[in-house]
């Protein structure tokens, strides 16, 4: 309940907020308020800051003109308003697609939130400034979901007992997880930017878990990987190439 309160859930039981000895709702007028409070708090409390992500925000671009225009405005408020210190130890990351930082319905509606993100890209990404305000993000490439797919392995390596790690390891070594992220770009047409969420469910689901709970299994021998149009997003199964006429909509 109390995790619903600070989230700005409308409907919170009475009793959770006498037993904690609040009052009132969260709503957007004190959001930023709150914020502020919550993170002297933290500090105080011995905590070295707060991440917050505004996931995204290229949606703002759908809603209405006047809806979208305040959005932006409060964007600009908590940007300067972080820059002020009001928000001790506060680290704001706002993820967004190009057409929101540059195009004509997002941050360039308001030219003083355009004036605050601006970065320039002009050079080879290569030459990025990782300090910039803004980070251009590469799209996944085949090495990069390889990486994904053995950090993933060696996580779930250390949650499980130790009589079946050195199993996993041979079982599902880098040169496997190479040929499951292949198989799966592959079938998904070779668009390596939509596969990573298939990807990782065959990785966990169909391939570690099993090697984990049944000693003679070898996913090089035991599986092979299907993909059902059941299981893909509009997205993904967009992405699937054609295996004849009868599979091409009309």
């Amino acid at each position: 309940g109390l995790l619903a309160w600070v989230g700005g859930q409308p409907h919170v039981a009475a009793g959770v907020k006498r037993g904690a000895g609040i009052k009132g709702d969260l709503d957007h007028d004190g959001a930023l308020a709150f914020l502020s409070g919550l993170c002297v708090v933290l500090r105080d409390a011995g905590y070295s800051g707060l991440v917050v992500v505004l996931d995204e925000v290229e949606t703002l671009q759908r809603v209405r003109a006047d809806a979208r225009d305040r959005a932006l405005n409060a964007l600009r408020q908590l940007i300067d308003e972080i820059d002020a210190g009001r928000f001790p130890g506060l680290y704001l990351v706002i993820t967004g697609t190009p057409a929101f930082f540059d195009g004509p319905q997002g941050a360039s509606r308001l030219p003083p939130l355009a004036q605050r993100l601006h970065t320039d890209f002009t050079a080879e990404a290569r030459f990025d400034n990782p300090r910039a305000v803004q980070v251009r993000l590469p799209g996944f490439t085949i090495d990069s979901l390889c990486e994904v797919g053995v950090r993933t392995r060696d996580l779930f390596v250390e949650g499980v007992e130790t009589g079946s790690r050195e199993r996993l390891l041979h079982h599902v070594d880098d040169s496997y997880v190479r040929i499951l992220a292949t198989a799966v770009t592959g079938d998904l047409g070779n668009k390596v930017g939509v596969a990573p969420r298939v990807f990782l469910k065959k990785l966990v689901g169909d391939v570690l878990d099993r090697v984990d709970q049944f000693a003679d299994f070898d996913p090089r021998l035991h599986y092979k990987l299907t993909l059902a149009d059941s299981e893909l997003t509009e997205v993904e199964r967009n992405a699937r190439a054609a295996t004849s006429v009868d599979d091409i909509d009309l």
